[in-house]
């Protein structure tokens, strides 16, 4: 049915995402899959005709979704045309366009895509029989839904947005802590600071890298973002780039180069290390361990081969954005501090094609943590 390199493991790339696309591993029904929807190793999911409005979150467990979903929905909400308005706080259901028919051994994780994260909307993926979110088991025949919950914002949304993306892989993909390290001081950095690789004995390392926070900011100690409350309707369906003012306030550090995050309230920040993924490797951005802190950081999870990389030329990493939260208190972040981890994975194969400014890629060499449908200050 697909045509993998023989013996190998990783995630598959670009030209393997197609492949599967024409094999029918990866189908749409009646619809067809944009191929500007393929990067190069994961496929961007779009939402599909209706959104059931629910009353609780579930996992089918033994049942599908659609037998499950009966006991739980409050209302039906068309996306034609010009879409539909979800509220805060409130889970949605929908059916996807895409849904699969994983080979054998084939497995396949969802996360939130970059920009969806950064506008605080929560996604996650269910499947028939499933028993955790995101993760689909080696096999799976069947549809995808997605959970949607906006968070900080009311957004409109409609058919064929795309929020979260896909990827496919067969065998074990995840570099090991010894691997990372190896692979940073032997083929290519993964992480630099001021410009320079960070010397391979400096990484932090405990089943991913480490990162940290950059709270020096800019010239006006500006280091990032707060959600506002009582935003106005945030349109994800418009065409024209959104007036940030409405909806964010900046945040500036204070002496010590630190800042205190209030219960509940979200902020984009950025990470004072950038990243570089070479064609070889995938990554992903892990949620925070709450053992560490009071937070969590980092809906969103994918990092596509070529993010911060630059095959003609010096690139020393682009720099994460982070999406934050305090939970229950006010908690003290500072400058440098460890808020998220990435794991690395091996590519099946290298695509041919990598993310960036060719193929229209919107968070290379990023230095502002604001997602693209807003208008730069």
């Amino acid at each position: 049915m697909l045509n993998l390199p023989p013996g190998k493991e990783g995630v598959f790339s670009r030209e393997l995402l197609v492949d599967a696309i024409a094999n029918g591993v990866i189908g749409a029904g009646s619809f067809k899959i944009p191929d500007t929807n393929v990067q190069p190793a994961s496929l961007d999911l779009r939402l599909g005709e209706i959104a059931y409005r629910i009353r609780c979150s579930f996992l089918p467990g033994p049942q599908s979704v659609e037998r499950k979903l009966r006991d739980y929905v409050i209302d039906e909400l068309d996306l034609h045309k010009e879409g539909a308005v979800l509220e805060t706080n409130r889970p949605y259901l929908v059916l996807l366009k895409e849904q699969l028919n994983l080979p054998p051994g084939v497995r396949a994780k969802a996360n939130p895509k970059s920009s969806t994260g950064r506008i605080d909307v929560f996604t996650r993926v269910v499947t028939d029989e499933g028993h955790r979110f995101d993760e689909i088991a080696e096999g799976y025949q069947g549809p995808l839904y997605l959970e949607v919950v906006p968070l900080s914002f009311t957004v409109r949304v409609r058919e064929d947005l795309t929020l979260n993306q896909l990827r496919l892989s067969i065998g074990r993909t995840t570099l090991t802590d010894d691997e990372v390290r190896d692979f940073h001081s032997e083929e290519h950095p993964l992480l630099f600071e001021d410009g320079k690789p960070v010397p391979a004995r400096e990484l932090a390392l405990s089943d991913g890298m480490f990162l940290g926070l950059d709270l020096k900011g800019d010239t006006t100690a500006r280091v990032g973002y707060r959600a506002r409350e009582n935003a106005p309707l945030l349109d994800l369906t418009s065409d024209q780039l959104i007036d940030p003012e409405a909806f964010w306030e900046p945040v500036q550090s204070e002496g010590g180069d630190r800042i205190v995050l209030s219960p509940q309230k979200f902020y984009l920040l950025m990470s004072s290390g950038a990243v570089s993924i070479p064609p070889e490797l995938a990554s992903e951005m892990t949620a925070y361990d709450p053992t560490n802190g009071e937070l969590r950081t980092h809906y969103a999870g994918f990092f596509d081969p070529g993010f911060g990389f630059d095959p003609e030329g010096p690139l020393d990493g682009s720099r994460a954005a982070l999406e934050v939260r305090a939970h229950d208190v006010p908690f003290v972040i500072e400058h440098g501090q460890r808020v998220c981890k990435l794991t690395f994975d091996r590519m099946l194969e290298a695509p041919k094609t990598l993310y960036g400014e060719a193929i229209g890629s919107s968070y290379q060499r990023q230095e502002e943590t604001l997602g693209k449908i807003f208008r730069r200050q």
